[in-house]
């Protein structure tokens, strides 16, 4: 038994703690739970826990099914909610998913993550990822269809309170940073209801541990104060919708790969690659990082979204931006990709993500000139005459990329390459014969 096992059974006897919940996320990005007393643990981490794969979304079929949970004790942490009596009442870790002979499954996203951050390693790089994190606070949530109710009017950085959930955010912040997950910054967002909460860098594996350990505090304070919280990219036809703007660096060693003092915009060869990459590669990842229908009514002009291929400087309609916050700093030098919703599946998304950045540096792609105009005026002809290529306008176009995309099913696997395909095809062709209220108020009176 290694110390950090030693570390998490020693802890949890120190603090009385009842239950461990292993997590592991599907195909989907839907966390999944299993508990176990903890006397069972140390038997978890010499064996793993076993589980019918075939019921998990995406993870293998009935001739295959049985699969090995082995929670990792590098992501142990108690989690922030007390017993009556004030003790800490269970814990939890993050698991990897292997078959009963031990090998990694090819349908666990967390080895989809690790084997991209793999290939980045053996390129000499490590990845950084620093995501800002938009969700809505609802007051009230129907069951029949209707837009939900925003649990405050406030707008951006507004500080006004309201009655439903005034200290909402340090509540989340407290409950996160208990978990050893650091923030560095949260405010009110544009529309009612909209709030940002901005995690601190962390290596991509972490970081995808992280958002989806946020999604589940968040909805949990929400409950605790009365309002839920819903990471459903556009909500509100009239509103903007949620993003996760992720912003990416690569560091050899110590040096930061992406900082060139020398440059305009501080960007180094290495930097410049990895976003030609992202832009070559940009229309077969979007299925990655906006996999649901809802996610291109975000990506709308008008939306505060990049609808179009693009880079620039201080050009937030563009898909990747160089933000200069700290001229002159190396170890901030980074790359911010705007296009991915907070509705992700981050370990795919980061994966997607990191291997067409890699892709462009390893081929040494070029970057394009820069926009530094307001991509959204622009006419789609004025666009083309541009050279800018328009983003998947919904998940059926954003699909047809992925089909065609050699790097996609590499990077994926082919397991999870087919599954993802297959599904969101369901989910696009059922969209598709789904009539909408819209159709019904605008054409039934009239056709």
């Amino acid at each position: 038994m290694d110390r950090q096992q030693e570390f998490v059974l020693r802890t949890l006897e120190e603090r009385d703690i009842r239950f461990v919940r292993l997590w592991f996320t599907d195909v989907l990005g839907f966390l999944k739970s299993v508990a176990v007393a903890p006397a069972e643990l140390e038997g978890a981490f010499a064996d793993g826990i076993g589980f019918d794969g075939s019921a998990i979304e995406g993870f293998a079929r009935v001739y295959e099914s049985d699969m090995i949970a082995r929670p990792d004790p590098a992501t142990f942490q108690v989690l922030p909610w007390e017993t009556p009596e004030g003790d800490p009442y269970s814990a939890r870790m993050f698991c990897d998913i292997t078959m009963p002979d031990g090998s990694a499954s090819w349908a666990d996203p967390r080895h989809v993550l690790r084997r991209t951050l793999s290939r980045a390693s053996e390129a000499g790089f490590t990845c950084y990822v620093h995501p800002e994190i938009e969700f809505f606070l609802l007051s009230e949530v129907h069951e029949d269809g209707r837009e939900p109710v925003p649990a405050d009017n406030g707008g951006f950085f507004d500080q006004a309170s309201h009655a439903t959930a005034t200290h909402f955010r340090r509540h989340a912040i407290e409950a996160l940073e208990a978990m050893g997950i650091s923030v560095e910054f949260s405010h009110h967002e544009g529309a009612p209801g909209q709030q940002e909460i901005d995690l601190r860098y962390a290596d991509a594996l972490t970081m995808a541990d992280n958002v989806m350990t946020f999604r589940y505090v968040v909805k949990e304070v929400a409950l605790t104060d009365g309002v839920r919280a819903s990471f459903m990219p556009k909500p509100f036809s009239d509103q903007p919708g949620s993003g996760m703007h992720t912003h990416f660096s690569l560091f050899e060693g110590d040096r930061n790969a992406f900082y060139d003092s020398e440059d305009p915009y501080e960007l180094s060869g290495t930097g410049k690659a990895f976003v030609a990459g992202i832009l070559h590669h940009a229309k077969e990842i979007s299925a990655v990082t906006n996999q649901w229908v809802n996610s291109y009514k975000r990506l709308i002009v008008g939306g505060e979204a990049p609808t179009v291929v693009c880079w620039g400087h201080a050009n937030r309609s563009a898909l990747v931006r160089v933000p200069m916050y700290s001229p002159g700093k190396a170890s901030s030098r980074r790359v911010e990709i705007r296009s991915v919703d907070s509705a992700c599946n981050p370990y795919l998304a980061y994966a997607v993500i990191l291997a067409a950045g890699l892709k462009g540096v390893t081929e040494n792609y070029e970057l394009p000139p820069a926009a530094e105009d307001d991509v959204w005026s622009l006419t789609d002809s004025e666009r083309r005459a541009a050279g800018y290529a328009n983003l998947p306008q919904n998940l059926g176009e954003a699909l047809a990329e992925l089909e065609n995309s050699e790097l996609l099913a590499e990077t994926l696997g082919e397991h999870v390459y087919d599954f993802f395909l297959r599904n969101k095809r369901t989910e696009w062709d059922s969209y598709r014969r789904s009539v909408t209220p819209y159709e019904l108020r605008t054409l039934l009176p009239l056709l």
